[in-house]
């Protein structure tokens, strides 16, 4: 049997010591490595090292009582968050880990949501039991408040776990619930995520290990398909100009040469920390690194469904870096990272200006030590500032066209608003009579090939559904750059015609409080147009809603001034919504886009074998294809 745990933790709460702890038991490493000994056989990155934290998810596998187990390492700091859970899409398990001393912490809540959304099973381990103020009665009432059904494994309580059991409940009171029953019906309300398991101990100093290794054999199981071929891409790693896809196999059996689609696989590695071993095939419930394949991180295959992802960057920053190096070159870099990490949404501007995604501060810290070590050259950011999207609200027609002297392409699109988070998606209804399947290709290529920007802000067009309705090209003249052009022309002219909406991000906020502060709470929700609704939770307020990323700020500070310390908020990014005060942005950000000459609303026409340009009010009358 094959499984894949992932550790999870705040930071600080001692995961990677934890993770060390299990490979070492099991007979993998001789040492147990510490993050901050910068001798962890996971936190192998000199960045790691230095800083003493994890940055990049790492793996390893061990074997326990005749099971396969991969282990994921996750960082625990909330600005690679998304580093984290685009690990939680493969997992048969996770265990996350809470420090004794500080209790269960919101990043920990966010973590245990996702868990929770993704219907991945959940064992707490409450580690630091050896410390002096470390307190177990504490934190387990806090996780059994939060989640309700919290059960102590550190002894077999026949009695705790028959609260959640009818068949165990009725097993006690006949007085023939035994071990063998108990644990047949703790698996299964394991792996339903009906009951979270709790074992205690010292990460630091070994105690618990043996028995969180003997409580994952008890209630972990598996059963993957070996017919049909599936499987996710959830990593995605260059190295030296190798380009490596981190995947895990769901069904079926995958063979160096074998293909995938259209591509051919030709190299298969198992990973343990920095280590790569070749082998030749792998099978359902495998994780590897294979070479050959271009899918992105959150992609399936075969019979696979992709990842979703919730967490999303919602500040961009400027990149600065020395005037010797071209912007291309960087842009170029920067995509490299971002296939890496697709949280970046690295984008180039008119100006030749980069920006990038950012979940935090400390995230820019360790991008300004890793890209000169990358790529050779220093760079440094901007102060970050919101990261907006652009979408329409109107269904138009875009055209446009592009024939200067020995050129031609015209593309007619048809542009309608998308679902909100659905990104662009493409459609196409042209006849082959018109354009060829290569041209219809090369024209979606062309849709997807790059972020597109919108009228109002430059910011990225997003939630579009974008349909290839016709076109022309000419048989002499036409090149493969020419329905480029006159691609972006189109989806421009649409825009020009649309009503067009700025998106900002928002934050869905949970809130807890002393009841007599909620109506403090509630106004304060409101003022910031946000929205909310409270419950009472003994003498505590629960409030949650959502409210603009924008006029969030530093609430939660605030809160916990105001409320002396009793007040706390926790948010995680909902996604994005029209912008409430769209004027104040257009007007911040300053984009103008007559000025951006990388996107022209116009076309180009041809007259006696000279170029002249059509305005974009003017262009759809001039079109070969609509006459």
């Amino acid at each position: 049997m094959k499984q894949t745990i992932g550790i999870f933790a705040h930071v600080d709460a001692g995961k990677t010591t934890f993770s060390e702890q299990l490979l070492h038991r099991t007979g993998m490493i001789r040492e147990i490595g510490r993050v901050d000994h910068k001798n962890a056989a996971l936190d192998t990155h000199e960045i790691e090292k230095r800083r003493g934290i994890t940055v990049f998810s790492d793996q390893a596998y061990f074997t326990y009582k005749g099971n396969e187990y991969y282990l994921i390492d996750t960082p625990g700091h909330a600005d690679f968050s998304s580093e984290m859970e685009r690990t939680i899409g493969i997992l048969d398990a996770a265990i996350v880990i809470i420090s004794g001393i500080d209790g269960m912490q919101s990043h920990t809540e966010t973590i245990a949501d996702l868990l929770q959304e993704a219907q991945v099973p959940m064992l707490f381990f409450i580690n630091k039991m050896d410390a002096k103020h470390a307190d177990k009665e504490t934190v387990f009432q806090v996780l059994n408040k939060r989640f309700g059904n919290v059960v102590d494994f550190d002894n077999v309580d026949y009695e705790s776990l028959a609260e959640h059991s009818e068949i165990l409940m009725e097993a006690f009171f006949e007085d023939r619930l035994d071990e063998g029953l108990f644990l047949k019906e703790a698996k299964e309300l394991f792996l339903e995520s009906l009951i979270c398991p709790v074992v205690t101990g010292s990460a630091l100093k070994g105690d618990g290990m043996d028995l969180v290794l003997l409580r994952l054999h008890q209630l972990t199981e598996t059963k993957y398909p070996m017919e049909e071929l599936g499987g996710k891409v959830y990593k995605v790693k260059v190295e030296q100009g190798v380009r490596y896809a981190f995947i895990k196999l769901t069904s079926g059996t995958l063979a160096v040469r074998d293909l995938i689609g259209e591509e051919k696989i030709t190299e298969i590695k198992k990973v343990f920390g920095q280590k790569m071993e070749s082998v030749q095939r792998i099978e359902a419930g495998d994780l590897a690194a294979v070479t050959g394949l271009s899918l992105k991180a959150g992609e399936g295959f075969g019979s696979s469904q992709g990842i979703s992802y919730s967490i999303a960057s919602v500040f961009r920053t400027k990149l600065v870096f020395d005037s010797d190096q071209k912007p291309m070159d960087v842009f170029l870099d920067m995509k490299t990272l971002e296939d890496e990490d697709p949280s970046l949404r690295v984008v180039y501007s008119s100006k030749k200006e980069i920006t990038l995604g950012m979940m935090g501060v400390i995230q820019l810290e360790v991008l300004e030590e890793l890209i000169p070590k990358r790529f050779g050259y220093s760079v440094h950011f901007e102060d970050p500032q919101i990261l907006y999207q652009e979408t329409i609200d109107s269904c138009v027609l875009g055209c446009g066209h592009f024939e200067p002297l020995r050129h031609y392409a015209e593309v007619i699109l048809k542009l309608e608003p998308g679902k909100r988070g659905s990104g662009i998606v493409f459609h196409n209804t042209c006849a082959t009579e018109a354009l060829t399947i290569g041209q219809q290709n090369l024209i979606r290529h062309h849709i997807f090939e790059r972020t597109h920007r919108g009228l109002l802000t430059g910011s990225a067009l997003t939630d579009l559904e974008i349909t290839l309705v016709t076109g022309r090209a000419h048989q002499k003249h036409t090149e493969g750059g020419d329905f480029r052009e006159a691609t972006i022309r189109a989806l421009r002219h649409g825009l020009e015609q649309a009503k067009n909406v700025i998106l900002e991000p928002v934050y869905e906020v949970f809130i807890r409080v002393p009841f007599t502060e909620v109506g403090r709470v509630m106004t304060d929700m409101m003022v910031m147009h946000g929205t909310a609704e409270a419950k009472q939770d003994g003498e505590d307020a629960i409030i949650t809603g959502r409210v603009p990323v924008y006029t969030f700020a530093n609430y939660a500070l605030k809160l916990t001034s105001a409320t002396g310390g009793r007040g706390r908020a926790r948010v995680k990014v909902a996604g994005f919504e029209p912008c409430h005060n769209p004027e104040v942005v257009i007007e911040e950000i300053g984009y103008d886009k007559v000025t951006d000459v990388e996107y022209p609303s116009s076309s180009i026409f041809c007259s006696k074998g000279k170029g002249y340009t059509v305005s974009w009010e003017k262009a759809k009358a001039a079109m070969h294809s609509l006459k």
